[in-house]
């Protein structure tokens, strides 16, 4: 039995099926329901609803192949499904052309106070001088994750005349034209924008914290739509307080489920969402139209059907 956790393009399961394969297409299943069921289980498709951890890796008797709509593996525990001898893939190449777009939107609402202006018009205040924009051109732009989505970002920089400067752990000798390699101190003293590509790892989680914008040099525009606990809030509000940075796009959070706030969270919340400088999305950068399908292609291809 394939089961399908997460919402999938019908692509998905209909060339599954057309494979001859038993599938149970269940995108709201809860924890509790998987693990009843996970026995039986040959093949599963997540996303990141549902944390695929050991105890229940170690009910999922038949299980050969777990499919990742998608980046990131972070809530698999991919190192004890491999000693099991369990299969496990992802689909990045399916969604970082949506992400990269989604990420330069941002930017250049950002830098040209899009979103801010069109929100006072919406109340009635037309304000000229204090609206004009900056250009992208000759500015120096700091790609932290230099993975798919990372490069993809890169990519459609080309035709703006900036530097990039990109720094990636695991990736070396990728320099090439306007893009050179570099490590984050080169980042935070030379970029006017810094964008996070990065999985959430212990080593990544709070990469953006207190000291990381203590570093900054430009007074960058802060870009995150990797994983939300890359960056510590608290640590962003104080530097949007103290001016250390000029704004933020951010496409993930901390916390994602909104009516489990706590007092803190919510207070955060309302201060970045109100904040002239920030645009907030629902984690919505690599869930395009087109990556919705590629996804579910990518992962077809890659499990080999």
């Amino acid at each position: 039995m394939i089961l399908i956790t997460a919402k999938a393009h019908p692509y998905l399961p209909e060339t599954l099926v057309q494979r001859g394969l038993d599938v149970r297409y269940l995108p709201d299943i809860s924890y509790a329901e998987l693990e009843k069921m996970i026995h039986e289980v040959t093949g599963l498709v997540v996303t990141t609803r549902l944390r695929i951890d050991k105890p229940l890796l170690e009910k999922a008797e038949r299980l050969q192949w777990i499919g990742r709509l998608g980046s990131g593996m972070e809530l698999i525990d991919t190192d004890f499904a491999q000693q099991k001898g369990i299969h496990c893939v992802s689909s990045p190449e399916g969604n970082c052309q949506a992400v990269a777009e989604h990420a330069l939107g941002t930017l250049l609402s950002l830098m040209n106070h899009i979103h801010a202006s069109a929100n006072e018009l919406s109340r009635g205040i037309w304000k000229r001088e204090e609206n004009r924009g900056t250009g992208l051109k000759g500015k120096t732009v700091g790609i932290i994750g230099y993975g798919h989505t990372g490069s993809a970002f890169a990519r459609l920089l080309s035709s703006f005349g900036v530097t990039v400067l990109a720094y990636d752990k695991y990736k070396h000798d990728f320099g090439e034209g306007y893009i050179h390699e570099a490590n984050p101190e080169h980042i935070a003293k030379y970029a006017d924008v810094v964008s996070f590509h990065l999985p959430l790892t212990e080593d990544t989680r709070h990469m953006a914290g207190l000291p990381f914008f203590e570093s900054l040099e430009q007074k960058p525009w802060i870009l995150n739509t990797s994983r939300g606990e890359v960056l510590d809030t608290d640590a962003l509000i104080h530097a949007l307080e103290h001016g250390m940075i000029r704004g933020a796009g951010l496409d993930v959070l901390e916390n994602e489920k909104i009516q489990s706030f706590s007092d803190k969270e919510k207070a955060q919340f309302n201060f970045l969402v109100n904040h002239p400088a920030v645009i907030l999305t629902p984690h919505i950068a690599g869930y395009s139209h087109e990556s919705f399908y590629l996804m579910a292609k990518v992962l077809l291809e890659k499990l080999g059907f």
